[in-house]
């Protein structure tokens, strides 16, 4: 059985992310989704949001698990779910440079192979952090991301709503 290892922190989850994820799927007969999480970095969801908007969003696929990736090194996590390899999109040639140092430390550190799969061209213009910020300015984003992001948006954007008109 192959099994590849999807990372990354899917704050939130886009369109093209589902376009990296279900061409892996059709590469391998497992594909893991392992959402990690940076302490250093200001999430706008919670890693169990993200978790079911990503389950919500690729229940479609036959082989997809999605899971925490929880601290330590994506080797690591790879090897202790029988994982050989790492699935990478990229959107560019930036992408590809700051991704190939550390597709050779994780190949370095326990043997873990990462396959790059160039980005459709209709979304090399996305991430998730110009989506985050075009959502909260108002701009509509609606063909960007699945239903499940949608929905989320839309219902901090109502909370958010809800709380000024308690605080007004």
């Amino acid at each position: 059985m192959r099994r590849a290892v999807c990372p990354g922190s899917y704050d939130p989850i886009h369109n093209g992310h589902v376009e990296v994820i279900a061409r892996a799927a059709s590469h391998f007969d497992e594909v893991i989704v392992a959402v990690s999480t940076n302490y250093s970095k200001k999430y706008r969801f919670s890693v169990d949001e993200r978790i079911a908007m990503a389950s919500e969003t690729l229940g479609y696929l036959r082989g997809i698990t999605v899971v925490p990736m929880g601290e330590g090194l994506l080797a690591e996590f790879c090897r202790e779910h029988g994982a050989d390899v790492i699935v990478k999109g990229v959107r560019s040639s930036v992408d590809f440079e700051y991704e190939v140092p550390m597709a050779t430390m994780n190949r370095h550190l326990t043997g873990v192979e990462t396959v790059f799969l160039p980005a459709e061209s209709s979304y090399t213009h996305l991430s998730s952090s110009l989506l985050k910020e075009v959502q909260r300015l108002g701009g509509d984003i609606s063909g960007c991301v699945p239903h499940a992001v949608q929905k989320r948006f839309q219902a901090q954007r109502s909370a958010l709503t809800e709380q000024q008109n308690d605080g007004a």
